[in-house]
């Protein structure tokens, strides 16, 4: 079997890292990430207030691709200049990310999300950046605007993807690729693991939207972190929870898996961008 410095490393393909939930965890797992194998970090941005921060990890970690967009969470928070800031980020090396549609959290402001996604989708195309989406109870709207507009150069990721197994043939014709959360291998989750018993390996990424969406504490080997109310927070390094539980599911090698993983995550995100 392949040695630690020969398997193709394993690629984070959406995080948090900037959240201050981290700061206490940040330093010590970027300068011990490389000799548990963990390779290039995809950092999405969320919202004007931490796009500065997403590029300040950037520009002192080569191994941190940097995201910019604005949640659909936070679609309301919005200044006058958004476009302008986001465009500048943009600008100065990254990809898109992270956008979407949400119709679980809020569905009042469900206008203004597609219109903030629409825009940022467009930004996508035009410059030729991978996207990074994130889609709750609104596969149907999302899939509309893509069909419109597919992504193909060089396409865009269905972050955690938890969508139904029948969409998975549509969505890969416009371009999607799907990323593995190691919270599906939670005890009553079995609905979300189907689409990836089926998604092509060549479409295949692994995540763990750390600090968020933590594996089962008894994957982890010990409790998670705790927020003041009572919501779970895990460390990026679990990471490695993730491959170990996807290539069980697809009945594969952890190292296969790495290897395919590793081929998908630079096809759609490349090197880190400049």
């Amino acid at each position: 079997m392949p040695d630690m410095m020969t398997a193709a490393p394993m690629h984070d393909a959406h995080n948090h890292l900037q959240d201050p939930l981290l700061d206490d965890a940040r330093d010590e797992f970027l300068a011990n990430r490389a000799s548990k194998n963990i390779g290039l970090l995809v950092v999405n941005g969320t919202s004007e207030a931490d796009w500065s921060a997403v590029r300040a990890l950037a520009d002192a970690d080569s191994g941190i691709i940097p995201a910019f967009g604005v949640h659909p969470w936070f679609v309301d928070t919005l200044s006058a200049s958004w476009k302008s800031r986001l465009a500048s980020f943009l600008d100065s090396g990254g990809c898109i990310g992270e956008i979407g549609l949400d119709r679980w959290r809020t569905v009042e402001n469900f206008d203004r999300q597609r219109e903030v996604f629409l825009w940022q989708w467009g930004e996508a195309l035009r410059r030729g950046l991978a996207a990074t989406v994130h889609c709750l109870r609104a596969w149907g709207p999302l899939m509309e605007i893509i069909r419109e507009a597919p992504h193909h150069n060089p396409g865009f990721l269905l972050h955690a993807y938890g969508g139904p197994v029948e969409m998975v043939d549509a969505w890969v014709e416009l371009g999607a690729y799907f990323s593995f959360s190691a919270s599906f291998l939670a005890d009553g989750r079995a609905r979300k693991l189907e689409p990836f018993r089926v998604i092509p390996s060549d479409r295949l990424l692994v995540e763990t939207d750390a600090p968020f969406m933590p594996p089962p504490a008894s994957l982890l080997g010990l409790a998670p972190t705790l927020m003041p109310d009572g919501a779970a927070i895990h460390h990026p390094s679990a990471i490695v929870v993730a491959y170990e539980g996807l290539a069980k599911i697809r009945s594969v090698s952890v190292d296969g898996l790495r290897d395919r993983s590793d081929e998908n995550f630079i096809r759609l995100f490349g090197t880190r961008p400049q």
